[in-house]
């Protein structure tokens, strides 16, 4: 089961090949030269992207990729709670709201909105890298944004840690071209519709 990666595959040792110690040699490929290491952020995307699609097909019934829809990436972001690390206190817990319990309990532990959120920013990225269409893309999908609203309040009220929108940094001297353009919002996407 555990191969060496193919082409295009991340090597999931993280050594990048030692050096050219295996393969071929420099001068028989001509001007194939090593690829430079994948930003973190690269690797993460590409990590997730193979995780997905691994998702998708062991599937019962496997799932192509045209076939997946919001409701199967919902399915995969509640599939992912199971490797989560972080306590989310259910209503009957005595330390629910607590961001700071006293004592360890038997809640279940789940995936942080934040690590949901980006995992959701770069699987949209890679879905359109690998060839899908913005409009059909299953990880932009409304629903998708909805569920990710709702795990995000609902992870505030049960840690008792409220998520605020991170403020932005204004610059000492007062620049006329930040204020003459743009609707006042941070990030550009991922709105939540105002409500």
């Amino acid at each position: 089961m555990d191969s060496a990666p193919g082409p295009g595959e991340p090597d999931p040792t993280g050594t990048g090949g030692s050096g050219g110690a295996e393969g071929p040699s420099s001068t028989s490929g001509g001007s194939t030269e090593p690829a430079p290491p994948l930003s973190r952020y690269e690797s993460q995307k590409r990590r997730d992207w193979n995780t997905f699609l691994q998702y998708l097909k062991n599937h019962k019934p496997p799932l192509s990729l045209a076939r997946c829809s919001g409701a199967h990436v919902i399915e995969f972001l509640k599939y992912l709670d199971q490797f989560g690390k972080t306590k989310v206190h259910v209503t009957d817990c005595p330390y629910f709201g607590q961001p700071n319990p006293p004592a360890p309990c038997a809640c279940p532990s789940k995936q942080a909105w934040g690590s949901l959120d980006a995992i959701i920013g770069r699987l949209r990225a890679a879905y359109e890298e690998n060839g899908g269409r913005p409009e059909s893309n299953p990880f932009g999908a409304k629903a998708v944004r909805i569920y990710l609203r709702e795990v995000k309040e609902s992870q505030a009220k049960a840690r008792g840690v409220p998520y605020e929108k991170k403020k932005r940094k204004r610059p000492s001297t007062a620049a006329s071209s930040s204020t003459s353009t743009g609707g006042g919002s941070v990030g550009g996407g991922g709105g939540d519709g105002g409500s």
